[in-house]
């Protein structure tokens, strides 16, 4: 996903990048190699990840590495221009650094054994040196061409930043060492370029892109679309809520924001608006749906899997964390657009222009067993690095099968290019952030880093996360989601762990936190994607994006200080926190768009305002972590009901003249179905 961004031409040039992506169709030579060389590095992950030891040889992890970022690494020259976007046509200049990037692999693979016995990343040969500097180039120019100019300005500050570290003003103050000395290491160690971010790569990401490219592209997307349109689309508002679903889904798969906007957008926000949404309104859901994907498990994008490996956890752990926050961010979500609908009168999408459920889990009942046999093989046998090449095989065998769906070599090769160019991408960034971690390994500076903002905030635990929330926009503004996440958890995460908060919903935290800036203006890319596709204002569909996804902004403040809202602590407490938690979504969702479902609406005018703020408030006291006011948790949901109270009589005495409560017709050709 490229992020390079700010706002204004920045922003439309991301969003032109990533549809030249999507609109890239590569031929000749270029084609063949991107596909050869996808295929060799999946084969040599599966041998790796499955212990095969094919030839009788088992390799190093870190030869195994060098062997992904050298294949990766030059496909992404292949596939991403110097000048930005992604092209068809590969420059003469740009086939030869592809070739310079397989010799400096090849090097760091045969010299692999000799470079962990003989301590390399500490006192390397001159060769080894120079080889350094060259694979040094190369993974800063990908990274500026996959991450972008802001990203690559970051990486090659911070990368330079061991040589002066002793110059540099405290809190940043470090060991300062020869550029000679620091390159070897970011390239040999397993603390830098080949450390957690590409372990992470190597062991679980690229089983998982590869398992979700492979459902797109054998019709996954298609059957979990049709499925939502069957459950949901008769409701009022059935188009938005369809797009939920799909967005939420393929969101989940590609850990793109941008994309998953342009690809399900492109049918969900015209749909939207011909069913009575406003262009602002449609752009502004598919923008929050597409968010809240990369958040959303089994698969969660890149990003979780990093996190995994960070923590030293298995990643189904944190899938099961994730699950409550995503539900709760999707159940606001929702209440909203069902508001929405209800004020407006808008009604469900016609049955006869709906697939019929029956006929949708027939065609499609496969792609649920494939999912239950991934879920089943992570938790029940925890084979989280190999599960998801289980179900590739299993999907591909299925989609054979079909007797209408098989693929033809075309499509076989077309798929293989598409999980190159996502692989590609993902390493370069990872190699690339990669020295981030290194240079903070190298001087030290990380331990006296996290001390130093303990004190800057005073020890104030609130105080810290206001200041750890405010650092992660700013930097998810300019960073890939998975590259702001690795800075945070280096930089700010010791510090709130110090302070004795849940590890786990610490590094949620961040990474809910860095999300935020895609659909919040001043660079709000999500929206500002949608918004291109549905004929609005950008700026107005980015404070759209916000109400509707308000509870993105406060739902980690809640589970950090609760831990029992990521499934932390005994059954009754995570069930009362999860209750009180929707409980409290509820009202804050109702009070943004000024109706509360079964009741009635709130109004207009400096009255109904208030009546809302009120709602607000009690929906945010509900739903607040014990200790807040002084109060349990019960005490908290007591009180923050009978501040609901108020506004909700308000919304039933409104809804009186009616003669029941209003908006009851809202379903396609019934009356009183539940919207």
């Amino acid at each position: 996903m490229v992020t390079s961004v700010g706002s204004g031409d920045r922003g439309a040039k991301a969003i032109e990048a990533e549809r030249s992506l999507e609109r890239a169709t590569f031929t000749g030579p270029a084609r063949w190699l991107i596909a050869a060389g996808t295929v060799a590095a999946i084969a040599v992950a599966v041998d790796q990840l499955f212990n095969l030891r094919l030839g009788g040889y088992a390799m190093l992890s870190e030869l195994y590495l060098y062997l992904l970022a050298g294949i990766f690494l030059a496909i992404t020259f292949l596939c991403f221009r110097a000048g930005g976007g992604v092209s068809p046509r590969v420059p003469w200049y740009d086939w030869l650094l592809a070739a310079a990037t397989l010799v400096v692999a090849a090097f760091f693979v045969l010299t692999a054994d000799e470079s962990l016995e003989s301590g390399w990343e500490y006192a390397a040969p001159d060769i080894a040196v120079w080889f350094s500097i060259a694979f040094y180039l190369l993974i800063l120019e990908g990274t500026r061409r996959a991450g972008g100019t802001v990203l690559f300005a970051i990486v090659l500050l911070f990368s330079l930043y061991p040589t002066v570290a002793e110059h540099v003003p405290d809190p940043l103050s470090g060991f300062s060492q020869p550029f000679t000395d620091v390159v070897p290491f970011f390239m040999i160690s397993s603390e830098a370029s080949f450390g957690i971010p590409m372990q992470a790569f190597g062991n679980l990401v690229i089983g998982f892109i590869l398992f979700g490219a492979v459902l797109q592209f054998t019709g996954g997307g298609a059957f979990f679309n049709d499925l939502a349109l069957a459950l949901v689309g008769h409701y009022r508002g059935g188009a938005a809520k369809v797009a939920i679903f799909a967005s939420g889904f393929m969101g989940s798969m590609s850990g793109s924001v941008i994309s998953n906007v342009l690809t399900t957008g492109a049918v969900s926000i015209p749909t939207m608006k011909r069913s009575g949404f406003s262009p602002r309104y449609a752009a502004a859901t598919e923008a929050c749906a597409s968010t809240g994907g990369v958040l959303m498990p089994p698969i969660m994008g890149a990003t979780a899997f990093v996190m995994a490996s960070w923590l030293g956890i298995p990643y189904v752990e944190i899938m099961l964390a994730a699950a409550i926050p995503s539900a709760l961010y999707y159940f606001g979500l929702f209440v909203q657009i069902d508001a929405y609908a209800a004020r407006r009168g808008l009604k469900g999408m016609a049955r006869v222009d709906l697939p019929a459920i029956g006929a949708t889990l027939r065609s499609g009942w496969a792609y649920l067993f494939v999912f239950g046999l991934l879920i089943f093989l992570m938790m029940a046998f925890r084979w989280e690095t190999t599960a998801p090449f289980y179900a590739v095989a299993l999907l591909l065998v299925v989609n054979q099968l079909q007797r209408a769906g098989g693929f033809t070599l075309r499509g076989f090769v077309d798929m293989i290019v598409s999980v190159g160019r996502t692989l590609a991408e993902l390493v370069a960034i990872l190699l690339g952030i990669g020295m981030i971690v290194g240079a903070f390994q190298a001087t030290g500076l990380t331990g006296p880093l996290a001390t130093e903002l303990v004190h800057m905030a005073g020890e104030s635990v609130p105080m810290l996360l206001v200041m750890g929330a405010i650092t992660s926009f700013v930097f998810g503004m300019g960073m890939t989601v998975t590259a702001c996440y690795i800075f945070l958890a280096i930089v700010l995460a010791p510090a709130l762990v110090h302070e004795g908060l849940n590890p786990l919903a610490v590094h949620l935290f961040i990474l809910y936190w860095g999300m935020i800036s895609f659909i919040t203006p001043p660079v709000a890319l999500g929206a500002f994607a949608a918004a291109t596709l549905a004929g609005a204002n950008p700026i107005a569909t980015g404070w759209e994006s916000i109400r509707l996804g308000v509870v993105i902004f406060v739902v980690p403040f809640f589970f950090v200080l609760n831990p029992a809202l990521i499934g932390q602590g005994t059954a009754g407490a995570v069930a009362f926190s999860v209750g009180s938690a929707l409980l409290g979504v509820w009202f804050l969702a109702a009070a943004m768009q000024g109706y509360l479902a079964g009741v009635g609406t709130l109004g207009s005018g400096a009255l109904a305002l208030a009546a809302r703020v009120v709602l607000a408030a009690g929906g945010l006291v509900v739903a607040a972590p014990t200790g807040v006011l002084g109060l349990g948790q019960v005490g908290l949901t007591l009180v923050g009901l009978l501040i609901a109270v108020p506004p909700a009589l308000f919304a039933w005495w409104l809804g009186r003249p009616a003669g029941g409560r209003p908006g009851a017709s809202d379903r396609t050709g019934g009356e009183g179905a539940p919207g």
